[in-house]
């Protein structure tokens, strides 16, 4: 199953970089939901994950952090035979890859790294692209409105109102996915689902 495929090279990830003094956690979006997943037209099947950054002795040094795990994730696809993954401004994304009890239907991972502060506010790490590598930017982005989503995702759930944020969160996913929008990556599209659904039922 391509979901397995997926869990077991973020767990060797996950290995990889305590080794490295990175102490991460990888979280399916939107984990307690079911089939958050995202097709782009006859595309690939995206699986979306956040790479959770627990423990770091410099987490602010932004390109040395998204660096090391690109370049962990490539150590990763190589001994499979895959291709480098491609590196977007917010995430980092595998070549679409072969299901091997389907050759025809490909899907691909999709990683946002992220941080959580002592507010409860998320953060994601964003690799502003210049033309000239060395000029690159590497920062943490506060996610808007990311404040107690998990309560107020809690909050919809105990309501039966979890099929609402499912299809929310899919129909904002494929809405960006169409248009190539890099800014929304799924933990964005997550939050504002979560947002979204909660204002709706809750602070109309």
């Amino acid at each position: 199953m391509a979901q397995t495929s997926c869990a077991s090279d973020l767990k060797e990830l996950v290995k990889l970089l305590l080794e490295k003094g990175i102490s991460t956690q990888y979280i399916l979006v939107g984990i307690g939901a079911r089939n958050l997943v995202t097709q782009n037209g006859n595309g690939s099947i995206d699986f979306d994950y956040n790479l959770l950054i627990q423990k770091c002795d410099d987490i602010y040094d932004c390109r040395f952090l998204k660096e090391t795990i690109r370049k962990c994730l490539n150590t990763i696809m190589k001994k499979q035979g895959l291709r480098d993954i491609q590196d977007s401004t917010s995430s980092l994304t595998t070549y679409p890859i072969n299901f091997k009890d389907e050759p025809n239907l490909k899907f691909s991972m999709d990683v946002c790294i992220v941080m959580k502060d002592i507010n409860g506010d998320w953060h994601r790490l964003i690799h502003k692209k210049t033309g000239i590598v060395k000029n690159d930017r590497y920062y943490w982005n506060k996610a808007p409105h990311s404040g107690k989503s998990s309560v107020k995702a809690k909050h919809l759930k105990d309501k039966n109102l979890w099929e609402e944020v499912r299809k929310c969160y899919l129909d904002k996913k494929n809405m960006y996915l169409k248009q190539r929008d890099d800014n929304h990556p799924s933990f964005i599209c997550y939050i504002e689902a979560v947002n979204e659904c909660f204002y709706k039922y809750f602070l109309k």
